[in-house]
C-alpha cells in the first residue's frame, strides 16, 4: 500500500497534538514491541532448526544447506526489496507482508512431523520462506522507523528498538525450551509460537491505522530524496542493476565486503551447532533452545561492548572477528559438553560483533550519498558466502571435522589480511563524511 501524502506539517511531530496521532516515542516503543514479538517467533524457531530437521531425517549436509541458504536469502533478497520499497513507496505493505510470512510459516512447522516423507521438504521450504520474510520487511521497516526516530534522535530510537528486539531473541527460545521439555516433542514448541506471531501482526495493524504516514515525524527542514526518474543515470532497470553490483563504489569497499563475506560464511550456523548437540547427545533436545538463548545474551552484550570500543579504537577492533570465527568449529563441535558450550558462547560473541560493528566500517569506506547502495551490496556479498559456507560446513561435518576446522581457519586468515588492508588504507587516506 503506497503511503499517503503527509496531511500535517513535520514541525513538532513529537506530540499527539501536533501529528493528530501518537507521540514519536510511543510509535518507537510500539515498533519495538512488534520486533519483540516477531523475534520470539523466528528466534525461537531458529534455535530448534537443527534438531527439527534432524528429527525429520536430515543429514548435517542438509541442515547446513537449508540454514545457510536461509541466512543468505535474508540478506541477498534485500537487494530486491530495498529498491522495490523506494521505487513503489509501499513501505507499509512490504513490512506487513514480511512479518506475515514469519507469523504463518513458523507455526506451520508444527505439522511437518505428521507429513511422512514430505515433512523434511515442507520444513525446508517453510524455513526458507520465513527467512525470506525478513528480507521483505527489513528495508521497509527500517525506513518507517527512521522517520519516527528522527523526532527523538535516531541513535536513541534505534537503540531502544534493538533492545526490545533482543528481549524477544532471548524469551522466544526459552518459551520453546519450556514447551518442548513439558511435552517431550518438538512440534508443540513450534505451534506455541503462533501466539507471539498473532500479537506482532495485531500490534502492526494498530500502528498502521494510527500512523499511516510516518514522514510527519521528520524534523523541520528534512527533505525527502526522490527516486531517480526513468532515463536518468541511476534510474530505470539499468540503474537498479548498476546499484545492485556496486558500480562506482571504492575499491576498498569490495575488499572489505569480501572479508566480511568470508567471516559470515566461516561462522558455522546454529543449525549445525544445534544438530551437533542433539545427534551427539551432548544435551537434551529441550535444552538446545536454552543454549541458543545464552548465545543471544552473549551477542547482545558483545554488540553493546564492542560498539563502545569501536567508537574509541576504530576499525582495528574488527580484527577479533576472524579469530573468533576460526575458534568456533574446534570448540563448538567438540565431543565434550562444556567445551561445546564454550564454543557456542564464542559463536554468540562473533555473531554479536558481526551483527553490529562490522557494518559501521562501511560508513567510513563509502561516502554518504552511496551508503544505502553499499549496505545492499554488502548484504548481498554476505548472503552469497552464507549459503556456500553453510553447504561446505554441513558437507565437511559428515566427513571430517579436522578438515572443517582447517578450511574455516584458512578462510579467516584471508579475511584478517583483507581487514588489515582496509583499516590501514583508511588511516592513510581518510574519507570525508
Amino acid at each position: 500500500m503506497t503511503d499517503p501524502a503527509p496531511t500535517t506539517p513535520a514541525a513538532g511531530a513529537t506530540t499527539e497534538r501536533t501529528t493528530g496521532r501518537w507521540s514519536a516515542w510511543r510509535v518507537v516503543w510500539w515498533f519495538g514491541f512488534v520486533s519483540l514479538a516477531a523475534d520470539m517467533v523466528y528466534e525461537g524457531a531458529r534455535s530448534m532448526y537443527g534438531p527439527l530437521l534432524a528429527s525429520l531425517g536430515a543429514s548435517a549436509l542438509v541442515v547446513g544447506l537449508v540454514t545457510g541458504a536461509g541466512e543468505a536469502m535474508a540478506l541477498v533478497l534485500r537487494l530486491v526489496f530495498g529498491p522495490l520499497a523506494d521505487r513503489t513507496g509501499r513501505y507499509w505493505g512490504l513490512t506487513i507482508v514480511g512479518y506475515g510470512m514469519t507469523a504463518v510459516c513458523v507455526p506451520l512447522l508444527a505439522v511437518t512431523p505428521f507429513l511422512g516423507g514430505a515433512g523434511l521438504v515442507v520444513a525446508a521450504v517453510l524455513i526458507l520462506l520465513e527467512r525470506s520474510g525478513k528480507a521483505v520487511r527489513s528495508p521497509s521497516k527500517s525506513a518507517l522507523l527512521a522517520h519516527v526516530a528522527s523526532a527523538v534522535g535516531r541513535g536513541r530510537g534505534f537503540g531502544l528498538h534493538k533492545a526490545l528486539d533482543q528481549v524477544g531473541a532471548l524469551s522466544g527460545p526459552l518459551l520453546v525450551a519450556a514447551v518442548v521439555a513439558a511435552s517431550g516433542a518438538i512440534w508443540p514448541g513450534m505451534a506455541v509460537l503462533a501466539i507471539p506471531g498473532v500479537v506482532a501482526m495485531l500490534l502492526l495493524a494498530v500502528i498502521r491505522s494510527r500512523v499511516p504516514d510516518p514522514s510527519v515525524y521528520d524534523a523541520p527542514g528534512v527533505a525527502e530524496v526522490s527516486a531517480a526518474p526513468p532515463g536518468s543515470p541511476r534510474g530505470g532497470l539499468r540503474g537498479w542493476f548498476a546499484d545492485a553490483v556496486g558500480s562506482g563504489l571504492p575499491r576498498e569497499f569490495f575488499g572489505y565486503a569480501l572479508a566480511a563475506g568470508l567471516t559470515t560464511g566461516g561462522l558455522v550456523t546454529f543449525g549445525i551447532l544445534g544438530y551437533h548437540l542433539t545427534v551427539d547427545h551432548l544435551v537434551p533436545v529441550a535444552t538446545v533452545p536454552v543454549v541458543y538463548a545464552g548465545a543471544m545474551a552473549v551477542e547482545a552484550l558483545a554488540a553493546l561492548g564492542v560498539g563502545l570500543v569501536y567508537d574509541r579504537r576504530g576499525g582495528a577492533v574488527l580484527y577479533a572477528v576472524p579469530v573468533l570465527v576460526a575458534l568456533v568449529p574446534p570448540l563448538a563441535l567438540s565431543g565434550t559438553v562444556w567445551v561445546a558450550l564454550v564454543g557456542v558462547a564464542v559463536w554468540g560473541l562473533a555473531y554479536g560483533v558481526q551483527d553490529s560493528t562490522v557494518k559501521a566500517l562501511v560508513a567510513e569506506v563509502v561516502e554518504a550519498p552511496r551508503r544505502a547502495t553499499a549496505y545492499g551490496v554488502f548484504a548481498g556479498v554476505q548472503g552469497a558466502f552464507a549459503i556456500v559456507g553453510g553447504l561446505v560446513a554441513g558437507w565437511l561435518y559428515d566427513r571430517s571435522l579436522p578438515a572443517l576446522v582447517v578450511v574455516v581457519a584458512v578462510s579467516q586468515l584471508v579475511a584478517l589480511v583483507l581487514l588489515v588492508r582496509t583499516v590501514r588504507s583508511l588511516h592513510r587516506t581518510p574519507r570525508p563524511a
